[in-house]
């Protein structure tokens, strides 16, 4: 759910709301309201069905690239443009690594804060190389896995509504709730669709006009302004069968979550590129208060490489302080259009994040004006009652807290085929990267 992929534009359609695009020969229509301007022939970076930025050719194309090689079923250890740069950047890097690791008694500990970046250092054998020096820990970069369990038996409660269709993601099939799923009420007989963007919802909306169409919206700033469109337009289009159940979570009050913990033993922070794009730099400027090195990064082999050497050498300053590497795609203030999108129809509020417990404006409630669509509030059901899965170590697992290694279910009881915890579900989930790219090095080395 948090990929981004760089696409043409080949049309824009006469509505001004949508455009037809083309990535790596595939052609489809995404929304285009987010932007100020989209024409033909203009590149956009597209995530969950909406163009989120203008990006220029050049990097459109290095973008489409590092795509064709991260999608490639036949990944070396480390799959890069350049091997030799890398190399000559490793080496280079290297004895800083060693002697920060020496200075401090101990590896280094960073925590990256996206399911992308942990897919991508796993993929690339990233992780593997930069072992003896850095431990490079999962935090919560995945929205499905920090869902609260009650969250998800409230979505599956849903599909017990008279003529209703659920309209999803398709990484919340499979996560399990207390008593069932969403892929079993599927098969039970619900109608469940499983969307790419929001609009497919109003869409279904529209075209059934007698069912009730509920879309279960769980993401993080980056899906959440899509979601905010679609409200705007069931408003604008007097639609009275959709409505959104917002699990939207926001990811700089996790950040301080887990530095309120005194026990955190992290060095530093590695932050999502995506997320970023919507929130600019400015949106972790608090990481600054904390004293904390953090970096927005690329999801390039160099790229991540280059963000854990700045984290490095911020370790020997005594002020640390923010540093976006990812410039190409990211700006200072981020998405004006996309944040005004969003202030515009939710307001924050303070849901419980699975691991977290309740964090404080740490959501997205549905505002007043826009509650005619909120499923929270006129769509009630007879809620199971909610149990943690026994012997599941997700809640841990997205606090950095515990590796997937540790858990006695991973890759016995709990496998991506019969997942028991939401981090096997997800492609972006801690618990999935590891079994399918960390499994055999671990191994190894043991």
């Amino acid at each position: 759910m948090c990929l981004s992929v760089p696409s043409k534009v080949l049309d824009v359609y006469l509505n001004e709301y949508e455009a037809k695009v083309e990535y790596l020969g595939a052609r489809f229509v995404v929304g285009i309201r987010l932007l100020e301007r989209v024409e033909p022939g203009m590149y956009v970076l597209v995530h969950a069905g909406e163009a989120i930025q203008i990006i220029d050719e050049e990097r459109a194309l290095d973008g489409l690239r590092l795509w064709k090689e991260m999608l490639g079923k036949n990944m070396n250890i480390i799959s890069f443009r350049d091997p030799d740069q890398f190399e000559r950047m490793f080496l280079q890097m290297e004895p800083h690594f060693l002697q920060a690791r020496e200075r401090l008694g101990r590896k280094l500990r960073f925590m990256e804060v996206c399911g992308t970046h942990s897919v991508a250092f796993s993929k690339t054998g990233l992780r593997q190389r930069l072992s003896p020096y850095i431990d490079l820990v999962s935090g919560p970069g995945c929205p499905v896995c920090v869902t609260a369990q009650s969250d998800i038996d409230q979505m599956i409660a849903y599909a017990g509504i008279q003529e209703v269709i659920l309209t999803t993601y398709g990484d919340m099939m499979k996560v399990p709730g207390s008593h069932s799923n969403l892929e079993k009420e599927k098969a039970n007989g619900t109608n469940i669709h499983i969307l790419k963007s929001a609009s497919e919802a109003i869409s279904l909306a529209k075209q059934y006009p007698k069912k009730t169409v509920i879309l279960l919206a769980v993401g993080f700033e980056t899906t959440a302004p899509g979601v905010a469109l679609s409200l705007i337009r069931a408003k604008e289009e007097k639609l009275s069968n959709y409505f959104v159940y917002s699990a939207h979570k926001l990811t700089p009050p996790a950040l301080d979550a887990l530095l309120d913990d005194p026990d955190h033993q992290l060095d530093g922070f590695l932050l999502p590129g995506h997320v970023s794009v919507i929130i600019g730099r400015r949106g972790w400027l608090h990481l600054e208060k904390q004293n904390i090195p953090a970096v927005i990064s690329g999801f390039e082999a160099i790229d991540m490489l280059m963000a854990v050497g700045v984290l490095t050498m911020e370790l020997s300053r005594y002020d640390h302080k923010l540093h976006n590497l990812y410039p190409r795609f990211v700006a200072e203030e981020g998405n004006a259009v996309a944040q005004k999108m969003m202030d515009s129809c939710f307001i924050s509020s303070s849901p419980s994040w699975r691991g977290f417990g309740d964090l404080p404006d740490s959501g997205l409630q549905i505002r007043r004006e826009y509650s005619p669509f909120d499923a929270s509030i006129h769509l009630i059901t007879d809620k199971p009652k909610t149990k943690e899965i026994k012997g599941c170590q997700c809640s841990e697992i997205v606090k950095g807290k515990t590796s997937p290694f540790e858990c006695k279910l991973f890759g016995k009881a709990c496998t991506p085929s019969h997942p028991l915890g939401p981090c096997m579900v997800s492609g972006e989930g801690t618990c999935s990267t590891y079994y399918h790219y960390e499994r055999n090095k671990e191994r190894t080395r043991s």
